[in-house]
């Protein structure tokens, strides 16, 4: 769950501060263009997404084992 939530908190800060990859490692990768912003934001949506999916999968199976 933990990393679920780290993946979901900097795909929102990748949506709401694109320009963040280039503040803190002071790099423009993709030339103030967003695209690698965008890699990075999806990257971290399914990261999130896996995340989640496999802790309800061992809370589940927790559960049953009882």
């Amino acid at each position: 769950m933990v990393l679920a939530s780290l993946g979901s908190a900097l795909f929102i800060l990748t949506v709401a501060w694109r320009d963040w990859i280039e503040a803190v490692f002071g790099v423009d990768p993709d030339r103030s263009s967003g695209a690698t912003e965008l890699l990075v934001a999806g990257g971290l949506l399914s990261l999130a997404l896996t995340a989640a999916a496999l802790a309800r999968a061992e809370w589940r199976r927790a559960i049953r084992s009882g």
